[in-house]
């Protein structure tokens, strides 16, 4: 396998050398994914180095194109069918949430390590045995909301955990549990979710959680990936916190800090 591209690897710029690195990354990914999965290592710790260079490479190509929409429909179209149509999936839902925090201005990032994906996987399939809301939507919604809980914040809101409640909607779905807690997180979200319309239509319960067609869009995106692709959550959950840096897009570590996103 060759080596995984540096942390800050320059990326091309023209859809044809764009096209192929991002080729090449995708298959090198992917090996390393299975590499990881094979070691039994998801239920227990982060991403290996070699996953986590490579995830940040694919993430740092896809923020590119989904802010360069000329440069992403000549590169997508030089893509393999497979690759092509989970790219325009990716930046469709980038340029969702970026329309959707348009308005925000930078605010502190606080960050700190997720649970290992492993463990993630059993709490969103315990949630859909329990209440019929597909795993695939509740992971979407954990990565949406708060990069599987790497993001610490509170919203601009005042919403609350990894799949950030209002307290007030916490006290009628989370059944108890502590709002903080990843498994009582993720139990509350399938709960609000199942009352709101969930499975039957997943975008009238995605709107009530948060009344957003640009962030149904997105979640709903991630979710058709993610129950479609079996990688796909192990790449997303790989993918980093980036904030905004004149020189582009900053990996944040996955430990509290202050940033400016």
């Amino acid at each position: 396998m060759s080596a995984p591209p540096a942390r800050g690897a320059v990326l091309p710029t023209t859809p044809q050398a764009l096209s192929g690195r991002l080729s090449a990354a995708d298959h090198a990914l992917r090996r390393a994914i299975h590499a990881w999965r094979a070691d039994g290592q998801p239920a227990r710790g982060a991403p290996p180095h070699g996953v986590a260079l490579q995830a940040l490479y694919v993430q740092r190509a896809l923020r590119l194109l989904s802010r360069r929409p000329r440069l992403a429909a000549a590169t997508i179209r030089r893509l393999p069918a497979r690759l092509a149509h989970e790219t325009s999936e990716l930046t469709a839902a980038l340029r969702d949430l970026r329309r959707l925090s348009g308005g925000w201005s930078a605010h502190p990032v606080r960050t700190g390590p997720p649970e290992p994906i492993g463990k993630l996987l059993a709490y969103y399939r315990a949630a859909q045995r329990r209440f019929g809301v597909g795993w695939h939507v509740l992971a979407a919604v954990n990565l949406v909301e708060s990069a599987f809980g790497r993001v610490r914040n509170e919203s601009v809101a005042g919403a609350q955990g990894p799949m950030q409640f209002m307290p007030s909607t916490w006290r009628t779905y989370g059944l108890g549990g502590d709002i903080r807690d990843p498994r009582d997180a993720i139990l509350g979200a399938a709960n609000l979710l199942r009352h709101a319309g969930a499975p039957e239509s997943y975008a009238r319960a995605l709107y009530a959680y948060n009344p957003s067609r640009l962030y149904v869009d997105a979640v709903q995106r991630y979710a058709r990936l993610i129950g479609s692709d079996r990688d796909a959550v192990y790449f997303l959950y790989s993918s980093r916190v980036l904030v905004r840096t004149r020189h582009g897009g900053r990996p944040v570590a996955d430990r509290s800090e202050a940033s400016q996103r």
